[in-house]
């Protein structure tokens, strides 16, 4: 048996619990049917004829590991889903194959020569349609696109992961984890560009651009400011090479993602190289206190927010503030330091919506994941420190300017910031205590380093 026929053997089993959860909530909204459709190919831009790889829907992908443009799932209660899939014939391009036909058994499965062939096959009765194409709902006939309430309703279903769902996101896990650890390797033996550590992560980990779940972030010294940062570098660094590499690089296995964040620094015989190390290190260290603090029945806003005191006593530790991380915590000065939220409900996106139904606080605005912890969920704990000008300018011009050593600051500035990032799933426990499966951990056990 192959390592993907073992991820895939609990298959049945979720196609069987997606069918009773769509019959429940079909019923409950007062629909007999719905059509769930995974994607359109949409052109890069209006003004050329090129097109981009499909990123199929998740609620479609949640059935079907396929990414075929005008594929599309009808399902309702009492009978076999129809899989319609498109089979006409295109000299220019084509799909990419699926990696598993694991699923092919599990449907009624009708061919079509052309996307809107698929109207024939549409049920009568009150029908929804789930997808971003209202254009091709309203050719197909029908009305009820994207209806609110059962859209929500299926979005939840994500938050919860079967057993095949883990099997798939401790896959992601693992492809990942060979990137990661390729360039770590890479960082410490040689200077290469950014571009050039990007490209070798797809080698390594066998997945091209549009297959990653997002773009992978590869950032030396300073762009480790830049969250987000994909403008990659294309020479290497000057003489000395880099100091420091933050990746933030995940992998999928069929359909579903991880997400993984690792920082490391070279040892520059410094005093202010010795710093940085030291918070790289600090950062590890309260990232597995995170993990380790995680309990059911505690809303993960709290989790966030302890999270803070964490950063705010690192800060205080290694003299960046000058006062206590309880005053850093109370008078804002973490979140110049910390900005984003701690982590995100994880699965077939990348940033999951099921677990960000509710509003953040105000003080929280990118917190993208506010559920109280249960069993089931899977999602990720990343904490960060950086040095971004655009935030810390208003600290150093506010009033509170003197509880940070500025000077500290400006020598740690070109060092870009520190996020460390796993992927978890809460596979247990009892009210106010936990289980958690670490499935970053379990094939990358070091967070970040120096050398």
């Amino acid at each position: 048996m192959s390592h993907l026929d073992t991820i895939t053997q609990g298959y049945a089993a979720h196609v069987a619990g997606l069918q009773r959860a769509y019959e429940l909530a079909l019923a409950a909204h007062g629909f007999d049917a719905v059509v769930v459709h995974g994607g359109a190919a949409k052109k890069r831009s209006g003004f050329d004829d090129q097109w981009w790889p499909l990123r199929a829907t998740p609620h479609f992908q949640h059935w079907v590991a396929l990414s075929e443009p005008g594929a599309a799932l009808v399902v309702r209660a009492g009978r076999r889903p129809t899989l319609l899939r498109v089979t006409t014939v295109d000299f220019w391009e084509h799909a990419v194959a699926p990696e598993s036909e694991h699923f092919v058994e599990h449907f009624e499965q009708v061919a079509l020569a052309a996307a809107d062939d698929a109207k024939g096959h549409v049920p009568g009765g009150r029908v929804a349609f789930v997808g971003d194409e209202a254009d091709i709902a309203a050719r197909w006939g029908v009305d009820a696109v994207n209806p609110p309430g059962l859209v929500a309703a299926l979005d939840a279903l994500r938050v919860y992961k079967t057993a095949y769902e883990r099997h798939c996101l401790a896959e992601a896990n693992r492809r990942a984890a060979r990137g990661h650890e390729a360039l770590r390797r890479a960082f410490f033996e040689g200077a290469s560009s950014e571009l050039e550590l990007h490209l070798a992560y797809l080698a390594v980990t066998q997945q091209d651009d549009p297959e990653t779940p997002y773009k992978n972030i590869v950032a030396y010294d300073g762009n480790a400011a830049t969250l987000h940062h994909v403008a990659y570098a294309r020479r290497a660094p000057g003489e000395g090479g880099p100091r420091t590499l933050l990746l933030d690089a995940g992998a999928t296995c069929l359909g579903y993602c991880s997400d993984i964040t690792r920082t490391w620094v070279r040892d520059g015989g410094d005093a202010t190289s010795a710093v940085f190390r030291g918070l790289v290190e600090g950062v590890e260290a309260l990232q597995k206190r995170l993990c380790d603090a995680v309990a059911v029945g505690m809303n993960y806003e709290a989790l966030h927010d302890r999270a803070h005191d964490e950063v705010g006593a690192l800060l205080a530790a290694t003299g960046v503030v000058t006062c206590s991380g309880d005053e850093a915590v109370s008078g804002g000065l973490t979140r110049a330091f910390f900005p984003h939220g701690l982590g995100h409900s994880l699965g077939l996106q990348c940033h999951d919506v099921g677990c960000a139904v509710l509003k953040p606080r105000a003080d929280n605005p990118f917190l993208r994941n506010t559920s109280a912890i249960e069993v089931g969920q899977v999602f990720t704990i990343e904490p960060g420190l950086y040095f971004i000008d655009a935030l810390l300018r208003p600290l150093r011009e506010g009033a509170g300017a003197g509880r940070v050593d500025w000077k500290l600051v400006d020598a740690l500035t070109p060092f870009g910031g520190i996020r460390i990032e796993d992927d978890v799933v809460v596979t247990g426990g009892a009210e106010g205590g936990a289980v958690i499966d670490n499935l970053t951990r379990a094939v990358l056990p070091e967070g970040g380093g120096a050398a």
